[in-house]
């Protein structure tokens, strides 16, 4: 859902799944589904920032994954409600695992599961 309720439902869920140590801050763009930032903050101990409206640079990262997305045939207005979770588990996986000149040549999911041990790993399952 985009509800502020639902958004923050599902960071406080993911927070509690993913280890404290692989992150301490979130940007989000100025979407009122995210007007219980305060909230997931102090919850999760994070530092939540906005990005300025009509400035994608500022959420860089993000921009150049859409334009990733888009060139694998994923059009601007998809309609997500339409697909299940199994394609976008299909998307994400291969997404992740492309090397990166900016991770030394490792996936993305290389880099994440070295920042993690056995019982958190296991705990993510």
């Amino acid at each position: 859902g985009r509800t502020a309720q639902a958004i923050e439902t599902a960071i406080n869920t993911w927070c509690t799944r993913i280890p404290k140590n692989l992150f301490k801050s979130i940007t989000f763009d100025c979407g009122k589904e995210f007007s219980n930032w305060q909230s997931m903050s102090n919850r999760n101990d994070l530092s939540i920032y906005f990005a300025d409206p009509g400035t994608p640079s500022q959420r860089g990262l993000n921009e150049h994954s859409n334009g990733l997305l888009r060139k694998d045939g994923l059009p601007k207005d998809m309609n997500f409600n339409t697909v299940d979770q199994t394609f976008v588990s299909s998307v994400a996986a291969r997404r992740n695992h492309i090397p990166r000149k900016s991770l030394n040549y490792r996936t993305p999911l290389e880099v994440f599961l070295s920042y993690m041990d056995d019982q958190q790993l296991s705990s993510l399952f």
